[in-house]
């Protein structure tokens, strides 16, 4: 009987082992979504490495999340069995070492459209492409090309981005509403998602999740500016983000179709974060319509900073951190649904 429940054990051991293979690493591209700090080493003012960002992070350390603590890709992370929190590859304390389980390319600030990046100075999408062909050389030259190959095309690729297309262009700034009606600016933008993906399936990626956009419109930072409606979640802006949403599922069966071996999922925030929204206290939540930094209203960035005496002393409370980013506990719940729901397919 001992040699059999060892013989078990083993064989467990061995498919448990397996399971954790399925995903060699994590590589993020795209925005203040998933940015581990890259934004701390470009020119940029959009930044956030201060307190009180970061304050529940391990050891208390603003490293550069837009968050009191992690985002989601280093839950997703960890859910895999790899490493706790994902490094940004511009951070000089991480070695190729460090970047061969896992690596952020993301930048706060960015979108898929050139003009989005330029707004608040931070980097392009096609500059986060350059930063992965860089990593590739290096990791190559780690590991040799077999085994860089093998990490390459059985590691996950995260791409979460959008929200500044809209929010912090095309509503903000006249130039490509006078190019685009709403509906064709979409389609503009999935183009890109398409040559992106296409492009970083070129080369190696093979399991890639396209996060969709989240209720954009109920963002603490949209709710302020609608106070004349009494603070209500933008309904305009929410049709938006669930339309394109349908445009980027439509992308998504493509390119599936497409590209051999391919395995592309739309991950969608939408719903579940909606859900949290409009009711919070079903997952332990006090307050979704103001954020936990400052007033709650407006503050991001240097204005979200450990002088204002508004702060929340319990961001747990707080389904938002600042006017645009979710705490750490929202982050920590809609990583959760990803990796049960659409990242099922990875395990």
């Amino acid at each position: 009987m001992a040699l059999a429940s060892i013989s078990f054990i083993l064989i467990l051991f061995q498919f448990l082992l397996e399971i954790d293979a399925k995903v060699s690493s994590i590589i993020v591209f795209g925005d203040s979504s998933v940015d581990s700090g890259n934004n701390n080493y470009i020119p940029t003012i959009l930044r956030s490495n201060f307190r009180p960002y970061g304050r529940d992070f391990d050891g208390g350390r603003a490293t550069g999340r837009f968050s009191n603590g992690r985002v989601p890709t280093d839950f997703i992370s960890e859910a895999f069995g790899l490493k706790k929190n994902v490094p940004a590859y511009l951070d000089p304390s991480y070695t190729i070492q460090d970047f061969a389980t896992g690596v952020c390319f993301a930048s706060a600030g960015t979108g898929y459209d050139n003009l989005t990046s330029q707004v608040l100075n931070v980097m392009p999408l096609w500059k986060e492409v350059e930063y992965f062909k860089e990593y590739q050389s290096r990791l190559r030259e780690y590991l040799g090309d077999e085994k860089a190959s093998e990490i390459l095309s059985e590691a996950l690729y995260i791409i979460s981005i959008g929200t500044n297309d809209f929010l912090e262009n095309y509503y903000l700034l006249p130039y490509r509403p006078s190019q685009f009606s709403i509906e064709e600016y979409q389609n503009y933008l999935a183009g890109i998602a398409r040559n992106f993906i296409k492009q970083i399936y070129d080369l190696k990626a093979r399991k890639i999740s396209l996060t969709g956009l989240p209720p954009m419109g109920c963002l603490p930072l949209e709710r302020t500016a609608n106070f004349i409606f009494g603070g209500n979640c933008i309904d305009g802006y929410n049709q938006v983000a669930i339309s394109f949403n349908q445009k980027l599922q439509a992308l998504v069966e493509s390119l599936n179709n497409e590209l051999t071996g391919l395995q592309l999922v739309l991950s969608s925030p939408y719903a579940g974060l909606y859900d949290i929204i409009q009711n919070p206290r079903s997952y332990g939540f006090e307050y979704s319509a103001t954020a936990c930094c400052g007033t709650g209203r407006f503050e991001m960035g240097y204005l979200c900073d450990e002088y204002n005496p508004f702060t929340c002393p319990d961001a747990n409370k707080y389904v938002f951190w600042d006017s645009f980013h979710p705490t750490e506990k929202t982050n920590g719940i809609l990583a959760n649904y990803a990796v049960r729901s659409s990242l099922a397919v990875f395990q």
